[in-house]
C-alpha cells in the first residue's frame, strides 16, 4: 500500500490519512529485515518488530468489527499472543493480512454517512461500563495506536542496526 502525497480536506479523508501514515511509519521499520531480525528482541523491550505489526493488524481488525458490531476475538491470552509470530506466520503474511484489514475499514470509513456515527464499547475492565464512541473517534484511537507502537518499532529498529526513521 502506498502512501499518498496528496491529503484531501475532507475530515473523513485526512483521518484516513493519519492513519494510514502512522501504518506506515510501522511498516517501514521492519523494512528489509530477515524473519529472525524483525522477531528478535533488540532493546531492553520485549517488543519485537514484527510481533508490533501483527499487534497492529489485530488491533486494527477488532476496532472495525466493533465498529461493524461483529464478533471478534479479544482475551488477555490473544492479546499476548498477538505480539509474536505463531507457527506458520510470516512477516508477509501478516503485512497481507494487515493490508486487507486496512483495506476493509478504509472502505467501511468511506461508506459511512457520518463519523458522527456511534458503536458501543465491549465490557472490559479498561472500558467505561455502557459507554458509546463515534467512528471519529475510533479513528483517532488508531492514529494514537499506530504511533505509539511506531514510536516503539524506532527504537527497536535503531537497537538493531542503527537505521532512524527520521533519517
Amino acid at each position: 500500500m502506498s502512501i499518498s502525497t496528496e491529503v484531501p480536506g475532507d475530515e473523513r479523508g485526512t483521518l484516513l490519512a493519519f492513519v494510514e501514515s502512522q501504518r506506515a511509519a510501522l511498516r517501514k521499520a521492519a523494512q528489509g529485515l530477515s524473519e529472525e531480525q524483525a522477531a528478535g528482541r533488540h532493546s531492553a523491550s520485549e517488543l519485537s518488530l514484527s510481533g508490533l505489526l501483527k499487534h497492529a493488524a489485530q488491533v486494527e481488525r477488532n476496532w472495525l468489527r466493533m465498529a461493524q458490531q461483529q464478533p471478534y476475538e479479544s482475551t488477555p491470552e490473544s492479546h499476548l499472543d498477538g505480539f509474536k509470530l505463531a507457527e506458520g506466520e510470516t512477516m508477509p503474511s501478516v503485512l497481507a493480512f494487515w493490508e486487507s484489514v486496512s483495506a476493509e475499514l478504509t472502505r467501511f470509513v468511506e461508506e459511512l454517512p457520518s463519523l458522527d456515527e456511534t458503536f458501543p464499547l465491549p465490557p472490559a475492565p479498561w472500558f467505561p461500563e455502557n459507554h458509546k464512541v463515534s467512528m471519529r473517534w475510533m479513528l483517532l484511537h488508531l492514529v494514537e495506536e499506530f504511533a505509539r507502537h511506531a514510536g516503539h518499532a524506532d527504537v527497536i529498529r535503531e537497537s538493531l542496526d542503527g537505521t532512524k526513521a527520521m533519517g
